[in-house]
């Protein structure tokens, strides 16, 4: 996983020394962002991968956490246990976690575990977009091998009468020749690039062999490794 970002909000200067420290024992460390709770207005948030709330000045923690959910931005949100079940009604998408002792390694280690749900989402919202991508050009591959042999049978037809009046040099003034002779050269370069989308099409038939031929000796191959 790359180095994450995350957005530490809070009004208690200890709150956020007290998480680094904590978090440096960790294998990945991120990248920190520490803001008071007067930074956030409106809705529009800073940039991170994941929002930690710490302790905030009275009033202000319920602004701070509409900004968030408004930015869409994963929030982790550490407070009073007395606070707790009001934060998960109003904020659905927050996860609230009691301050308790050692909330340290508690914060640390949800936040981490939200990291990876949240790159894992990422990872696979690419995939798709690439599938989908993927699943685009094979259709339109597909549609221009279809389309190819209408195409070719209307370059015969071009080329084979072009090829005739050509046989007949003398019932055409200069002018007209020279135009016949351009439809003729135009016709065999249409003809060249329609030759390679035949060649195209085997070597995607090849590849569709062999891919098959490999996912059928898997099961083999993990036997013999057993």
């Amino acid at each position: 996983m790359n180095q994450p970002h995350v957005l530490v909000l809070t009004d208690d200067a200890d709150f956020p020394q007290a998480l680094l420290s904590r978090w440096q024992q960790e294998r990945i460390v991120p990248a920190f962002t520490v803001l008071g709770s007067d930074a956030l207005h409106g809705p529009t948030a800073p940039e991170c991968d994941l929002a930690i709330v710490g302790p905030v000045r009275s009033g202000r923690l319920t602004p701070v956490l509409k900004t968030l959910d408004a930015a869409a931005r994963p929030t982790i949100c550490m407070v009073e246990p007395s606070a707790a079940d009001a934060l998960r009604r109003n904020f659905a998408r927050v996860l609230v976690t009691r301050q308790a002792e050692e909330w340290d390694d508690l914060l640390v280690l949800i936040a981490i575990e939200s990291l990876r749900r949240i790159e894992a989402t990422h990872r696979a919202r690419r995939a798709e977009q690439a599938a989908a991508k993927l699943q685009h050009n094979a259709a339109l591959g597909q549609y221009m091998l279809e389309v190819r042999h209408s195409l070719n049978n209307a370059l015969t037809s071009v080329l084979g009468n072009a090829e005739l009046l050509l046989l007949e040099p003398d019932r055409f003034n200069k002018q007209v020749r020279e135009q016949i002779e351009t439809i003729h050269t135009m016709s065999l370069r249409i003809h060249e690039t329609l030759y390679r989308f035949s060649s195209l099409e085997n070597e995607m038939q090849f590849a569709e062999k062999q891919s098959q031929a490999e996912t059928a000796s898997w099961p083999n191959a993990a036997a013999a490794g057993a």
